[in-house]
């Protein structure tokens, strides 16, 4: 079996555009991986369109350990975000042609299941007035669709700082939330990288009485002292990971003993295999794995081959319930959340089909999510002209 090219389909909403490829064969299967980029999509679809000339033409899609490597390598620059996230879309289409041609699950390639669910955690759901109230609503209503968990960013637009009101604010809203959901659901605080270590450890020292799961990303994630200096000062767990995009440059955190729970973004670090191994390093160093995941159905199944996989695997990030919910239609079969889970699919591959009819309906836009801006949280901006 050989490549015989690649198609790319980009479904569009205002704050996020999900990129999806085909990976064509001669023996008439075909593949799909996705990924979602921030700001970077025309990049991403300039390089695949490189790399399918000088990489992925001809090429044997079962041995895609000899193709991801030379798409990393052969090109002898240092691969980055667009490099790494385009090795993933079309490593995740290679996992799907092998697996529909021997008639099994991905899972079922990466040494079977250890478990028969995932856990999953509802983002994109305080897409409301910034008030306690809305939250408190909205919170419960992420209850009442059988989630046990889930994950907000509180703070606003907050940046290295934040002051008494402010953080006086944050609280109100974390306390809101916390009481609609109750004492037994998992409370992911989310801190976008915004503060100084200082500011980090007050805020987690703030909010340590309503129990968050983990404090995710609490500084800027270039300075891994900085981060130490906050898991040195408090007693959540901490979580980053994300903007991480080479297995490699894991080794130093991993090293640090800084964080309890890392969170690879399997459209962002090369692929399925690439996380899986990932997640095998994290078990040798007693940390969980919890993938980032902004994606639609077919990143979100790409990442639940690596849970029902691994035995480290903690929780999968999920938005397609709240935040654009309606981009689910371009994909048949897409994972669903059932009282609070993603559940084990023997179908082959992957288990998902990108529908391109319905995927056309959906034009690339102007995507923009600008963290610092005021409304961020709804997501729901304003396209530039």
């Amino acid at each position: 079996m050989r490549i015989t090219g690649i198609s790319t389909h980009v479904v569009g909403t205002p704050w996020r555009n999900l990129t999806y490829v085909q990976v064509h064969t001669d023996e008439g299967i075909t593949g799909v991986g996705e990924t979602r980029m921030l700001g970077h999509t025309d990049a991403l679809i300039g390089y695949l369109r490189e790399a399918e000339t000088n990489h992925i033409l001809g090429s044997d899609p079962f041995a895609l350990e000899d193709l991801t490597r030379r798409m990393k390598y052969g090109d002898y620059g240092r691969a980055g975000e667009i490099v790494m996230s385009g090795i993933a879309v079309i490593e995740m289409a290679c996992w799907d042609i092998k697996g529909k041609a021997l008639g099994v699950p991905v899972w079922q390639l990466l040494g079977g299941k250890v478990t028969d669910k995932v856990k999953a955690y509802a983002n994109g759901w305080y897409t409301t007035e910034r008030t306690p109230e809305a939250y408190h609503k909205a919170a419960q209503g992420v209850m009442e669709r059988g989630y046990k968990a889930l994950k907000i960013d509180p703070f606003g637009t907050g940046h290295f700082e934040l002051d008494h009101q402010q953080s006086l604010y944050a609280v109100s809203l974390i306390e809101a939330v916390r009481d609609a959901i109750g004492p037994d659901a998992e409370l992911m605080l989310e801190m976008h990288g915004r503060f100084s270590p200082a500011t980090a450890v007050r805020l987690a020292k703030d909010l340590a009485p309503f129990k968050p799961a983990w404090l995710e990303e609490p500084v800027p994630p270039e300075n891994l002292k900085a981060l130490e200096k906050v898991a040195a000062k408090v007693d959540i767990p901490v979580a980053t990971g994300e903007r991480i995009h080479d297995r490699i440059e894991f080794r130093e955190l991993f090293e640090s003993q800084a964080v309890d729970i890392i969170q690879p973004d399997v459209g962002h670090i090369g692929g399925i295999w690439e996380t899986r191994k990932l997640a095998a390093t994290a078990e040798t160093h007693y940390m969980l794995v919890a993938p980032h995941n902004v994606g639609g159905p077919v990143l979100t199944a790409a990442s639940l081959q690596v849970g029902f996989t691994s035995p480290n695997f903690k929780i999968l990030e999920h938005f397609n319930d709240f935040a654009d919910a309606e981009i689910k239609k371009v994909v048949k079969g897409a994972p669903e959340v059932i009282d609070g889970y993603f559940h084990l699919s023997d179908k082959p591959g992957l288990g998902v089909e990108l529908d391109t009819d319905a995927a056309a309906e959906f034009p690339q836009q102007q995507a923009r999510f600008d963290l610092w801006a005021e409304g961020w949280e709804q997501r729901k901006p304003k396209a530039k002209k």
